[in-house]
Parts: structure tokens; C-alpha cells; sequence
């Protein structure tokens, strides 16, 4: 990575490289973007990437709103909240600022400003029956939106999924309609350089994860599965530096674009991580990332029957020194350890109370498990889920 902005189409339109803010305006410009609502988190308000963000939409003379009563883990009450400001301040399009909160929040926003049913319809499982491809969507003539993430982590900014939590049932939803996809996606390092070492961590083992998951799904794409190896060869060269030092515009990139490849990759799938990340997440409230950070090790072994060859040809690219699933899950562990990660969902508060309900609810969450390397029973998921919470790792060599 130099200073060089770089130029990509795919799979929607993408600057990448310090100072791809500066082309927002005209992108803006060319998507008709007169009155956008921006989307973000409240944390960030104080921050540096929405000063640089505010200040040169005021520059560039756009009328711009701001909606920022969202979660951590963004609800369908956010997003009824937002779809209000849309329509008060009769905004015409979205620009999102953030993390995948911002990201998942404007998206639902987008489609429920259009489809007050979208939200419904357009649920994992029922779109699988009812869209067998992105051609059998409804055309419903969705506002523009631009992403610019300021963590690497989610990859939302490249996804046409949003996660949205359904506080009454205690669950997530993924919603999937492809004018989701943002027309225009800005990755700057410099937007990312004020993120905390710890949350650095989190959402780019968030990053690493979706990579993982997508190469063992057993669907067939080749094409994905190519751009997760080269994804997490990246996470292994950039996301240490980018913990250490977050000024290190370099890792900051790097992290930015194996973040937005992960989306791409996970086309072909996840699995067992996420169909147990996000109930645990809509229920204990806790961090997406540092979720699958800690849980990834224990799917890892449970998987480790279907995925060890795959697993052993990975090793090879990486140029691990123990070339086989061992050597790659010891990998796993000790970046783990570098970044601070912890050992266990004991260690965030969680316990075996819900061991049950836990398995239950990741089996249903077909959005995953339905790809994960092999077939899990809600029992299967459960003993994983323990596992996870005493520190057991079955048959791992470490």
C-alpha cells in the first residue's frame, strides 16, 4: 500500500487509500445525493472521522442531517427511529459512518424508508425460497448510499445484508435485499487511525473470522474462496502492526481492505462462529467481534473432521512453519494471545445458564449454520458453546 488512491469496481464502486474522503463530495454529486441523512453511532460524534466528515460535506455546500440513536448492536426500534428522520427531514439518500452498527443500521433504514414490509419480507428465511437469485428481487428503487467505515472489521460496507436485533425475541435478523449494496464505498485509513487498540483487535479477528468461515463452507465458489486465503494472509501481516501502533496508516489499510474483501468472500458462506455469535450477541449485548475472536478456536476443532485438508493447504500459503490444521489453529491461538484476546466467553461474563437455548437458537440461525463445514444438532452447538466457556479445546495440539 502506498499514498496512491486506488480505484476498484467490485463489487460496487470503491476508493481506497488516505484521503479517499476527499472524492465524497463528488461522488455525492454524480449519485444525486442532494439531502443525505448520515448514519453513525453516538460514540462517534466527539470523534475525528466525523469532524473530517462533517466538515467537508459543510464545504462542499450539502445539506446533511445527522441520526445517531442507534446500539452498539443496532435494533429494529433503531431503525424505526431512523426511517422517521428520513422521511421528517425528506432526505433523499444515506451516507453511514461507523463500524458495522452504522452500516447494518442505515441499510435497514434504506429499505424500510421504501418497503414498510421490507424488514419483514426480505428475511434470510424467507427470501431463499421466494429469490433463488439477485435477478428474482424486486427492483424497489432504494436510496443511494455510501459507506465509509471507520473500523475493519464487519466488511458491511461491501455486503447486501444488514443484522438487525430483535430485542422482543431476543434475536438477530438478517436482512438481504441486493440494493443494499452501498453505490459507493470509501475505505480511508485516516478515518480508522483513532480506533482503540482493543476494539482494533476485536473487530479485525471479526475480519479474520469471516475469511475462515467463508474458505471451510462447503458450498462451492472458487472465486471466494480465493479471496479468503489472500484475506487472511492479510489480517496475519497488517492487523498485529495496526494494534500496536494506530497511527500506522499502512496496517490501517491493509486491515481496510481485508475487512471489505471478507464481505466478498463470505458470498460463499459462513458458519458455526456467527450462528453462535449472534444470539449470544442479541441476548448478552456483548461486542460482535470479540464474540467470534473467542468462539473461533472452538468451531474450529468441532470442524475439524470436514476442513482439516482445506486447512492444511491454507497453512502452506501462509508459510506456517507447521504446515497442517494443528499448525494453523495454533496460529489462530497465538495471534489470540498477541492481541489480547481472551480465552474464554467465561472471561466476558458469560456462563453455562442459557447452554440449552444457546444451541437452539444457532441451529436456527440458518443464515450460518446452514454453510458451517459440516452439519452440527443444536446439542453439537451447545457442548461447543461450553467448550467455549470453560476453555476445553478437544483434541487441539498446543
Amino acid at each position: 500500500m502506498s499514498a496512491t488512491l486506488h480505484y476498484w469496481n467490485y463489487p460496487t464502486e470503491i476508493f481506497c487509500g488516505a484521503g479517499a474522503l476527499a472524492t465524497l463530495a463528488q461522488r455525492c454529486a454524480l449519485l444525486g445525493m442532494r439531502k443525505p441523512l448520515l448514519v453513525t453511532d453516538p460514540g462517534m460524534l466527539p470523534l475525528e472521522p466525523f469532524a473530517l466528515l462533517t466538515n467537508h460535506l459543510q464545504q462542499a455546500d450539502i445539506a446533511f442531517a445527522v441520526f445517531s440513536a442507534i446500539e452498539a448492536n443496532p435494533s429494529l426500534d433503531d431503525v424505526e427511529r431512523g426511517v422517521a428522520a428520513f422521511k421528517a427531514g425528506n432526505h433523499d439518500s444515506l451516507i453511514a459512518l461507523g463500524g458495522g452498527s452504522a452500516m447494518d443500521a442505515a441499510k435497514g433504514i434504506c429499505l424500510a424508508s421504501r418497503d414498510a414490509e421490507g424488514l419483514e419480507r426480505f428475511q434470510w428465511s424467507r427470501i431463499i425460497e421466494a429469490y433463488p437469485t439477485l435477478a428474482d428481487f424486486p427492483d424497489l428503487g432504494l436510496a443511494p448510499l455510501i459507506a465509509l467505515p471507520t473500523t475493519a472489521g464487519t466488511g458491511s460496507e461491501l455486503g447486501r445484508e444488514a443484522v438487525l436485533t430483535d430485542t422482543a425475541h431476543q434475536i438477530k435478523r438478517v436482512v438481504s435485499h441486493p440494493q443494499l449494496l452501498p453505490a459507493c464505498v470509501l475505505l480511508d485509513p485516516v478515518l480508522t487511525r483513532g480506533l482503540p487498540p482493543a476494539l482494533t483487535a476485536a473487530t479485525g479477528m471479526d475480519a479474520l473470522t469471516h475469511h475462515i468461515e467463508a474458505f471451510c463452507s462447503p458450498l462451492y465458489h472458487p472465486m471466494s474462496s480465493g479471496i479468503a486465503v489472500e484475506g487472511i494472509r492479510l489480517v496475519g501481516e497488517h492487523l498485529g502492526n495496526a494494534v500496536r501502533d494506530g497511527q500506522d496508516l499502512l496496517a490501517r489499510e491493509g486491515m481496510l481492505v481485508a475487512s471489505a474483501m471478507a464481505a466478498v468472500a463470505f458470498q460463499k458462506g459462513l458458519g458455526g462462529v456467527h450462528a453462535l455469535a449472534h444470539p449470544l450477541g442479541a441476548r448478552y449485548h456483548k461486542h460482535h467481534g470479540l464474540l467470534n475472536a473467542i468462539l473461533l478456536p472452538y468451531v474450529l476443532v468441532a470442524n475439524h473432521s470436514a476442513i482439516g485438508e482445506n486447512i492444511g493447504r491454507l497453512a502452506r500459503y501462509l508459510e506456517l512453519e507447521q504446515p497442517d490444521f494443528h499448525g494453523f489453529l495454533n496460529w489462530v491461538l497465538g495471534l489470540r494471545r498477541q492481541l489480547g484476546i481472551p480465552h474464554t466467553l467465561a472471561e466476558i461474563g458469560l456462563d453455562l445458564a442459557d447452554e440449552a437455548w444457546v444451541g437452539e437458537q444457532a441451529l436456527a440461525d440458518i443464515s450460518s449454520s446452514d454453510t458451517n463445514a459440516r452439519p452440527l444438532t443444536a446439542s453439537e452447538y451447545s457442548h461447543i458453546f461450553r467448550n467455549a466457556v470453560l476453555g476445553v479445546l478437544p483434541g487441539a495440539q498446543q
